[in-house]
């Protein structure tokens, strides 16, 4: 294996690779720290929503700011997906206290079959009337 210096001490390649990614890790830690202050002392909220495209498919995604989003769907900034489908309309949001857990549910109602976001919806319609 080649032997690179590094700060006048002798490292393999592999060595300096590892140092370089745990410094990245640190990072984006710290990144992810601040953002969670941040949203914290704005009690910002994390969603995961679906909207129905104007050629009826629906789109899933997840965001903190869902009226920004939808607006920004309908003005063909948004999702790709979406840009030639517009106007959407929303059906559907729920709200998490985490941009993971948001991302999370965003996930598992992707894989959900069509039939089956449909009856999400649809329960969310009953519960409202109730």
């Amino acid at each position: 294996m080649k032997k690179l210096a590094f700060n006048s001490v002798q490292k393999t390649e592999k060595e300096i690779r590892k140092k370089e990614t745990k410094d990245k890790a640190l990072s984006k830690e710290s990144i992810n720290a601040q953002s969670k202050i941040t949203c914290q002392d704005t009690k910002c909220t994390n969603y995961t929503y679906i909207v129905k495209c104007s050629d009826g498919t629906y789109y899933t995604g997840w965001t903190n700011d869902l009226e920004k989003r939808i607006k920004a769907h309908n003005e063909g900034k948004g999702a790709k997906y979406t840009k030639t489908r517009r106007p959407v309309e929303l059906v559907y949001y729920e709200s998490f206290p985490t941009k993971q857990e948001a991302m999370s549910r965003e996930w598992h109602i992707k894989q959900y079959s069509r039939n089956k976001k449909e009856t999400l919806i649809k329960n969310l319609d009953s519960e409202a009337k109730n």
